[in-house]
């Protein structure tokens, strides 16, 4: 996946400059008692579940992999029983050795890893390239072609535009990064001192346009809980993130694999290494999902009775299809009934694969909950896959998008990076500044993106299949969507991607509504009585 979630979301934070810190674990708080959109977590275990027993269920998590000996993920991950950790065999026999938390599809058996990869955009244009470069429809002769060729046309123009958007992108990550850097100096010079506070950033006096520039930022963030410190490691890390990979067409990292990629079919490769060389988004998902609500430390994820199981099929780029049809498969066939997808991307050749994987986990009762996107577009239009609507035109039973909500309950409350659609996104959930469980050393970060709302939603649909395991993933979904509280019903709100246009909030998904985890219990409880009662008769 492309570290869009963490690019935009820090973009967008730093244009905002941040005047407010958000809530500490806000998700987990409630509107009415905290003032803030959470799914009211805390309330709904205080008031509605305490006493009750659960069901222990297996969430999978699809994503660049999930640190499992965090201090707040170690006690909830998944363990394949059936398996010998480290004996290289395939104890369990079900194709995949040492598959002890989970399985990786983007590393080798000598336990070599892919972490960069490119667009599917490169990926496409790349082999379109080398067929019709510097050729017009007029040296075509079959129909097939000519449409190829019409398709190759709108690849290049998206490609060139990427190409160019990223290098603008770099240019100002590069500009802000100095411009901060620049007034840390001054100060630390001026002071004479090593460790720059937030007051001494308020305090400088700023003269020139870029150091006004880079002390608003920094101020900004500092009010919002951010050292500067952090802060130029932050954009460090983007600026470094933005090396080109993603868009250069000479790049194969996939040959890390050894796999043959040409067969979609090919289910057994990769190895053991369900955490990976770079594990942040994945491990942040999981947190928000599940992190340990009874060690008293770190944060409290959503569900107190599931158990994790991390597969890897998501890199710094764009995932492959093969990999994330496959990634499906083994997690349904490995128990897991909830699968949290945080990723997506503009292009699918592998689209029927992945199409086959979700029908199959439908046919096995496992519920999908997908992140809509970070590029402020309506799906209804402008497709992200893996989408929900299949080659076949149907639709799947088991599969939601979800979209992002900001943590402050004004007109800026959907998250202007996130992707909207009247017909396409079911749910908003939150997903700015989710503070959560990150790699190596016990860390927690906020990070920002619809990749955040999508396991808030998992985490709820978790709760609902483990207190109620009855229910279906169509049951579940009726449930999430029906009760989604309308706090923003015929009130307008800022449109994704834009300044200052204004579009009611129910336009920007079907419902309408914000995931809310106490009044989902209350309609799944009454629907499992009404169901008691009529069985009865």
């Amino acid at each position: 996946m492309k570290k869009i979630t963490f690019l935009a979301s820090l973009f967008f934070v730093l244009a905002a400059n941040a005047q407010n810190k958000r809530p500490d674990n806000w998700f987990n708080l409630d509107a009415a008692k905290d003032s803030v959109n959470g799914v009211s977590t805390e309330k709904t275990y205080s008031e509605l579940l305490k006493g009750k027993k659960s069901t222990t269920i297996i969430v999978g998590v699809l994503d660049s992999g999930v640190d499992y000996m965090h201090e707040d993920l170690k006690d909830i991950m998944w363990t394949n029983a059936k398996e010998i950790a480290g004996n290289g065999i395939d104890d369990d026999k079900n194709g995949y050795i040492d598959d002890i938390h989970g399985w990786n599809f983007m590393g080798n058996k000598d336990g070599k890893n892919v972490e960069k990869d490119n667009l599917e955009l490169t990926r496409v244009y790349k082999s379109l390239k080398a067929k019709y470069d510097g050729k017009s429809e007029k040296d075509l002769a079959s129909k097939t072609d000519k449409k190829e060729f019409k398709y190759w046309q709108i690849v290049k123009v998206d490609y060139e535009k990427e190409l160019a958007e990223a290098e603008a992108q770099l240019k100002q990550y590069k500009f802000i990064k100095e411009a901060v850097s620049g007034v840390v100096d001054k100060i630390k010079k001026e002071k004479n001192i090593e460790k720059v506070t937030l007051d001494d950033l308020k305090a400088f006096d700023a003269k020139e346009q870029q150091d006004k520039r880079g002390k608003a930022i920094a101020v900004g963030q500092g009010t919002a809980g951010m050292d500067v410190d952090d802060l130029l490691k932050e954009l460090n890390e983007a600026i470094a993130s933005m090396d080109g990979s993603q868009l250069d067409l000479n790049s194969n990292t996939r040959s890390i694999v050894g796999d043959n990629y040409d067969d979609i079919n090919e289910k057994y490769y990769g190895n053991g290494d369900c955490k990976g060389p770079a594990a942040f988004h994945g491990t942040h998902v999981a947190g928000i999902i599940a992190a340990s609500r009874k060690n008293g430390i770190g944060v409290d994820g959503i569900a107190d009775n599931v158990r994790i199981m991390s597969v890897r099929c998501v890199p710094d780029g764009d995932e492959r299809d093969k990999d994330v049809a496959n990634a499906i498969r083994y997690a349904v066939d490995n128990g897991a009934v909830i699968l949290n997808m945080s990723f997506g991307k503009k292009y699918s050749p592998g689209k029927k694969a992945v199409d086959d994987a979700v029908k199959y986990a439908e046919s096995k009762g496992v519920l999908l909950i997908h992140a809509a996107g970070n590029a402020s577009d309506d799906i209804d239009e402008v497709i992200h896959y893996p989408c929900k609507k299949l080659e076949n035109g149907k639709t799947p039973s088991n599969f939601m998008d979800i979209g992002a909500l900001s943590w402050k309950p004004n007109d800026a409350i959907a998250a202007p990076f996130s992707n909207y659609g009247k017909k396409t996104v079911d749910i908003f959930a939150p997903g700015v500044d989710i503070h959560s469980t990150v790699p190596d050393v016990n860390k927690y970060k906020d990070a920002s993106g619809t990749s955040m709302a999508a396991p808030v939603v998992a985490g709820v649909a978790a709760v609902l299949k483990s207190y109620y395991p009855e229910l279906t993933p169509k049951q579940i979904i009726k449930i999430l969507t029906k009760s989604s509280v309308k706090t923003y019903k015929g009130k307008k709100v800022i449109k994704p991607g834009t300044k200052d246009e204004m579009i009611e909030f129910s336009e920007l998904s079907k419902t309408g509504g914000i995931v809310n985890l106490y009044e989902a219990i209350k309609m799944a409880e009454g629907m499992v009585k009404v169901k008691v009662i009529r069985s009865t008769f």
